[in-house]
């Protein structure tokens, strides 16, 4: 596996590490998940259980080792640190200056081990005005200018139920980590990954700045192609009150559907820009799409090359059959479903382990690696 022999020391919790974490996990690394004492990883606890486990929990700690150090006091720094010594990465995510103050910081590791690549995952990053401000997914996607361009009818903002800034940052995260771990190969010194799911989130938006990169303006959003002001880029109901979408304004696409649907003479309005010049195409639209349901759709779509997809709620996404034929979503021995694994090799592929550590479970094996000194359980 591409990840083996590696050793991961994962002090992060709730999503973006543990993600990241998990994502190594599966390819071979060997992730030792620090718990703090008292509850532990608190997604332990959180959300809808299945198998006696949070659901959420059996996606980012499949896998892993757990052990419980009490970073706060003497023992559980230096057990940290001598495990660090025998560590290819360290992944944390805690508030800047957190890990300073406790003396685990990439200084004091790196003196020790100077092959280590630690990764320090905040909402704003090491440095900038906000650094030391508190926030969850929601608000990095709002100070990025992401929610701004999530909106309803009445062009207010609304949750976009996924967590954009969270995975943006463990992605990047990872990315980052196999860069460091790639150019340690050939320098034999580690690095610092320095990572911000702000930064992130913005760099996600090349296909969104046009109008603040060119004309020094905010995107009018229901008139931009990606949100809404393209007839072909958009979402319309169907008969029995379900939805489908268009997904691309290639010529041939558009070209297809409207010959397909008898209404060859849209052709030249469709392929207008985006924005109020398509209002006439999109009602044609509505009211062709308002004829058949959801699926007879989709299987109209099987005989025309024309760029349809039904609108799948997350249930039949998961049990579609290309998640299926794709193994993104895997039932262990137990019957428990777990997410799968979306980095695919034709070599040494990601070989999931759907074992779940108990709280503090591998505490005394891993220390038991350590000098006599360091094997005390805090």
């Amino acid at each position: 596996m591409k990840l083996e022999g590696v050793r991961v020391l994962d002090l992060s919790l709730f999503l973006p590490g543990p993600h990241l974490t998990t994502m190594m996990g599966d390819h071979g690394a060997e992730i030792i998940k620090i718990e703090p004492p008292g509850e532990g990883e608190p997604v332990r606890h959180v959300g809808y259980r299945a198998g006696g486990q949070s659901v959420w929990f059996r996606n980012i700690a499949r896998g892993k080792h757990s052990i419980v150090l009490d970073l706060k006091s003497r023992a559980g720094r230096d057990a940290f640190l001598a495990l660090a010594d025998q560590a290819d990465v360290v992944v944390e995510a805690f508030r800047p200056g957190v890990v300073t103050r406790l003396g685990i910081d990439y200084d004091a590791v790196s003196a020790r081990n100077p092959r280590i690549v630690y990764a320090s995952i905040a909402a704003f990053g090491q440095s900038g005005p906000l650094k030391m401000r508190p926030a969850h997914d929601i608000g990095m996607e709002a100070l990025a200018g992401v929610l701004s361009l999530n909106l309803d009818r009445s062009g207010r903002p609304v949750h976009p139920h996924m967590p954009i800034a969270d995975i943006t940052g463990s992605m990047m995260a990872l990315a980052g980590v196999l860069m460091a771990l790639l150019r340690r190969e050939k320098t034999g010194r580690g690095d610092y990954v320095d990572i911000s799911m702000h930064d992130a989130t913005l760099s996600w938006l090349p296909n969104a700045t046009g109008s603040v990169f060119a004309e020094n303006r905010p995107p009018v959003v229901p008139e931009e192609r990606s949100w809404g002001g393209h007839s072909f880029y958009n979402i319309y109901d169907t008969a029995d009150g379900r939805q489908i979408v268009l997904c691309a304004v290639e010529h041939k696409f558009v070209n297809n559907l409207l010959a397909a649907v008898g209404r060859a003479d849209l052709i030249a309005m469709a392929h207008q820009p985006p924005g109020p010049a398509h209002a006439p195409v999109k009602a044609a639209l509505a009211d062709i799409f308002r004829t058949r349901t959801r699926d007879e759709w989709e299987r109209w779509m099987q005989d025309h090359d024309v760029c349809l997809a039904p609108v799948l709620d997350l249930h039949e996404a998961f049990h579609h059959p290309q998640a299926a034929a794709r193994e993104m979503l895997i039932r262990d021995a137990e019957g428990n479903l777990h997410i799968g694994n979306p980095i695919k090799f034709r070599h040494e592929p990601a070989r999931i382990n759907p074992a779940l550590p108990g709280y503090g479970e591998h505490t005394e094996a891993v220390l038991a690696r350590l000098a006599p000194g360091h094997r005390a359980r805090d």
